[in-house]
């Protein structure tokens, strides 16, 4: 059972895309072999396999933490286009 032009269509609302008539059909294509891919898995057996989320340990790689004194604020300003009142000033969001 393969991925039909409705699927893809479906899918690509969902997701937000405008796809071409040639696009859905490549899609159609490619998704369906995808899924082929996946059907074979199916086949492997797992039976001894415990369930697993994560498969290598679990550990922190960040730094510690360490309080460092901040840039001056005239260094911080130097490099700011446009500045005000001790701040960098940027132009206002818009939707």
């Amino acid at each position: 059972m393969g991925i039909d032009r409705r699927q893809v269509e479906h899918i690509a609302e969902l997701a937000k895309l405008e796809l071409t008539p040639e696009e859905i059909e490549i899609f159609a294509s490619q998704l369906s072999v995808i899924l082929e891919h996946f059907r074979s898995l199916q086949e492997v057996d797992t039976g001894g396999i415990p369930p697993t989320a994560q498969v290598i340990p679990l550990r922190n790689v960040l730094r510690q933490d360490e309080v460092v004194p901040s840039l001056p604020t005239e260094d911080v300003l130097s490099n700011a286009p446009h500045k005000e009142k001790g701040y960098i000033k940027t132009p206002p969001l818009r939707e």
